[in-house]
C-alpha cells in the first residue's frame, strides 16, 4: 500500500543487503480489505511467483513470504455468513503460490477470524424527533467504535429486548412489529459520532438494546477514553449465561 514499488524492487533489496544493521527477511505484501472474491490473491500469487524469480536470479533466498490479509467478511449480514470462506482463500495460496524450500509463508487475518466475535451492545439514552429525522441517542460512541466516525463504515444494528422498556410497554404492543427509519448517535459532543443514518429497525424506545454487530476486531483495542469516558468492559459469552 505504502511500501516499494515493483520496478525498483532490485535496488531496495541490494541496498538493505548492504546495510550492516539491516537483516533482511521476508517479503510483505497488502493488497486491500474487505476482499471476497478470491481473484485478487490470486493475481497477488502470481506478483510474488515472479518477484521470486528475479531474486532467483540475483541469488537472494527470501526467508519469510508475509501476503498480509484482506479477507472479507459479511457487514450487513453477521448472522447469515459468520465465518468468511477460509477453505476457497487457503486453497487459493496452495494452489497459486510457489514457495521456494523453508520459506514461511504469514498470514494476517485478524478481521477475518474476530470480526463477528464481538457485538457493542448499547441503550437507548432518548429518541428526538424533528421534521426531519427521529434520534436515537445510545450510551456508546465513537469512543467504544471508531470505524463509523473515522470512515463511514457500516455495521448491522439489531434491537434487542430490555426488562426496561418491556416494563414501560406490554409485549403484544403492536408498536414493537413497526419498523422506522434512525439517525443511531453517540452521546459526545461530535458531528461525527454517528452510527448509522436512515437505518431501519423496530420502534425504538428509551431504555431498549440495541446490538452493533461485528465489532470483534475493531471495538476494543481502538476504544479510547477520549471526553473522559471510562474504556468499556467486556464480557463473554460464559459470563453472561
Amino acid at each position: 500500500k505504502f511500501g516499494l514499488s515493483k520496478q525498483n524492487l532490485e535496488q531496495w533489496i541490494n541496498t538493505a543487503l548492504s546495510l550492516e544493521n539491516i537483516q533482511l527477511r521476508g517479503l510483505h505484501f497488502h493488497i486491500g480489505s474487505q476482499i471476497t472474491d478470491m481473484s485478487p490473491f490470486k493475481e497477488l500469487c502470481i506478483e510474488i511467483n515472479e518477484i521470486q524469480e528475479r531474486l532467483d536470479t540475483l541469488g537472494i533466498q527470501i526467508e519469510i513470504i508475509n501476503v498480509g490479509g484482506g479477507l472479507g467478511i459479511n457487514y450487513e449480514s453477521p448472522e447469515s455468513s459468520p465465518i468468511p470462506d477460509f477453505k476457497a482463500y487457503f486453497e487459493t495460496f496452495a494452489n497459486n503460490l510457489k514457495l521456494r524450500t523453508g520459506q514461511q509463508l504469514h498470514f494476517e487475518l485478524g478481521r477475518a477470524i474476530v470480526a463477528q466475535c464481538g457485538s457493542l451492545v448499547t441503550k437507548v439514552l432518548y429518541v428526538k424527533d424533528t421534521a426531519q429525522k427521529t434520534f436515537v441517542m445510545v450510551d456508546a460512541g465513537m469512543t467504544e467504535l471508531i470505524r463509523p466516525a473515522l470512515y463511514d463504515a457500516h455495521h448491522h444494528i439489531d434491537k434487542l429486548d430490555s426488562d426496561e422498556s418491556a416494563s414501560i410497554r406490554t409485549r403484544s404492543d403492536k408498536s414493537l412489529k413497526e419498523t422506522n427509519k434512525y439517525d443511531i448517535v453517540g452521546p459526545i459532543c461530535e458531528s461525527s459520532d454517528v452510527f448509522a443514518e436512515d437505518y431501519p429497525l423496530p420502534h425504538i424506545e428509551r431504555g431498549d438494546l440495541l446490538a452493533i454487530r461485528s465489532a470483534g476486531a475493531y471495538g476494543e483495542v481502538m476504544a479510547s477514553c477520549y471526553n473522559c469516558r471510562p474504556l468499556p468492559p467486556s464480557y463473554s459469552m460464559e459470563q453472561l449465561s
